[in-house]
């Protein structure tokens, strides 16, 4: 399995709402973990901001 995940949809929750986009990049962070910048279909409200781009990391993606 790739950790590379650029161009697929995901979904979720994120800070209490819950979302779907599209992945515009993967990236391994120091320490091996994967973060995702996922590009939002419809803006979430986060800490009284809406967002249009949220930064996902992928808990259960280590890079090899």
């Amino acid at each position: 399995m790739s950790w590379d995940k650029t161009g697929k949809v995901q979904s979720g929750e994120y800070m209490g709402s819950y979302y779907a986009g599209r992945i515009v990049n993967s990236r391994v962070k120091y320490g091996g973990t994967v973060q995702h910048t996922v590009d939002l279909f419809e803006p979430i409200k986060v800490f009284s901001e809406l967002r249009k781009t949220i930064l996902v990391s992928d808990p259960y993606m280590r890079a090899a």
